[in-house]
């Protein structure tokens, strides 16, 4: 393979090619940096880059593996970061004119371990203010672009990380999943999210956790045998073997739609077809009537964000934990309009309306406690329904149907207030688009799901794998 075609490879595909010599980490990151070269302009998906930083790691990681002394099965992979999570030496501004652009001294725990196993760090991925949408824009960097179609959001809060590895800029992203932050992106663009178990990643010497435990730190990748490596990286196992795939056929419950939620009907009609395609490798799938158990905590699980951004905003000892040397209350005329709302929300709320959200978890943790007793997964749409234009912090319909703000996003809430391992599988084109499916599992299960996914990934993988007009040219072709 030439080198300018590394970005094609996987994590793993790069490993072995370290291994057996055929080329270097140093090629890999040249290859994603002539890649980041190509489409800086055109996807906006990098907001802060470390060439120098990179390719000194880059070497050294040459270096070890010349000695046949890797650090781990990542050793010399390219990694991106999500903008909400601290690298030693880089700004984290969370997609806010808030924070300034100040290195930061230390590295948060799941980046620690990474660099630790020797992962290429070089670059920060884009993301919306403070995390909260369902899109990737802000006042700081403008919008994400979507791979698939430049015209339409790559989703949030990670699209950035979502666009980085569809587009061919590290086969791995280090991002958060709050509510389907790393999932329904996957979906958008194309790749694989992965949403551990909460506590399966532990977290330490980050910001202010506005999201408490229901945001866990996982990634985005183009194959599952890849998000397998980097949870036993992150999980504090760096060198963890991948998961067999189930010796028995699973019970599967498929949800393709939430209580009276409309979906498109592309997305219906691809999960319609890969579940034919899993009942073909002997698994039992079965359909309820309906589900509505969500319901309750879609309703009210938007009023985290106002309530956690309130707290950190009005609270001069959070405030102090960013480390940024400003006074609380900041100069809230700097924060954009989304996160002002949200604010304003989340002041005007009462113990009363939190005492519901919690309430709804509550309830929601017991039911699936008692529904995975009875099945061993769930299956539904990643989101419901494709990308939507820019401009639009969601879409206004679905299925001919008026939705509201989170209309899009009412199947992935659910695996975080639960506290489940989710993950989402690219299914195919609707409309020229990818849409994706997610699995979830009980607590505990990642390495089930893991299994299962990659199981799965020859059913699912239908149509190109790379976007219009990003795919490999002729040239870069396997030597």
């Amino acid at each position: 393979m030439t080198g300018a075609a590394l970005w094609r490879l996987d994590a793993t595909a790069l490993v072995a090619g370290y291994r057996a010599g055929r080329f270097t980490p140093e090629q890999a990151l040249q290859a994603c940096l002539a890649r980041d070269a190509a489409t800086r302009e055109c996807l906006n998906a990098l907001i802060w880059r470390d060439p120098e930083g990179a390719l000194a790691a880059a070497r050294a990681s040459t270096r070890r593996w010349a000695q046949g002394q890797p650090l781990s099965e990542l050793d010399g992979v390219p990694v991106t970061v999500k903008d909400n999570l601290h690298v030693q030496g880089w700004p984290t501004r969370w997609g806010s004119r808030l924070l300034p652009e100040q290195p930061r001294p230390a590295d948060e725990l799941p980046v620690a371990r990474l660099r630790a196993a020797g992962a290429v760090l070089w670059a920060k991925t884009h993301l919306p203010e403070f995390a909260m949408q369902g899109i990737t824009d802000n006042l700081l960097h403008g919008p994400c672009h979507n791979p698939w179609d430049l015209g339409r959001t790559p989703g949030g809060s990670s699209g950035g990380a979502a666009a980085a590895v569809a587009a061919g800029l590290g086969p791995l992203a280090l991002a958060t999943d709050g509510g389907g932050s790393i999932r329904r992106p996957a979906a958008h663009c194309g790749v694989l999210g992965f949403k551990p178990s909460a506590g399966r990643v532990p977290r330490a010497g980050g910001l202010p956790e506005i999201f408490l435990d229901y945001e866990v730190v996982g990634g985005l990748a183009r194959s599952s045998r890849d998000l397998q490596t980097l949870l036993g990286v992150l999980a504090g196992g760096a060198k963890a073997a991948l998961p067999e795939p189930p010796s028995r056929p699973a019970r599967i419950l498929v949800l393709p739609r939430f209580g009276q939620h409309p979906v498109q009907a592309g997305v219906r009609e691809r999960l319609a077809q890969v579940t034919e395609g899993l009942q073909a490798l002997g698994h039992e799938l079965v359909q309820p009537a309906s589900f509505d158990l969500a319901d309750d905590l879609n309703q009210h699980w938007s009023s985290l964000n106002g309530v956690g951004l309130a707290w950190l905003l009005d609270t001069p000892a959070a405030w102090a934990r960013l480390g940024t040397g400003q006074p609380a209350p900041a100069d809230l005329r700097l924060a954009g309009p989304v996160a002002q709302a949200a604010l304003a929300a989340g002041r005007q709320g009462t113990a009363q309306s939190l005492f519901r959200l919690l309430a709804a978890i509550h309830v929601l943790q017991q039911t699936m406690r008692a529904l995975f007793e009875q099945a061993d997964f769930v299956l539904t749409p990643s989101t419901a329904c494709v990308a939507w234009p820019l401009g639009a912090s969601h879409p206004e319909q679905i299925d001919g149907q008026a939705v509201g703000p989170r209309g899009h996003a009412v199947f992935t809430a659910l695996a975080n207030a639960a506290g489940l391992p989710a993950i989402s599988l690219p299914t195919g084109l609707v409309d020229g688009l990818p849409c994706g499916l997610q699995l979830i599992g009980p607590a505990g299960a990642d390495a089930a799901v893991l299994a299962l996914a990659r199981e799965w990934e020859p059913v699912l993988r239908q149509g190109p794998l790379w976007p219009p007009g990003l795919e490999p040219a002729p040239a870069e072709a396997l030597a």
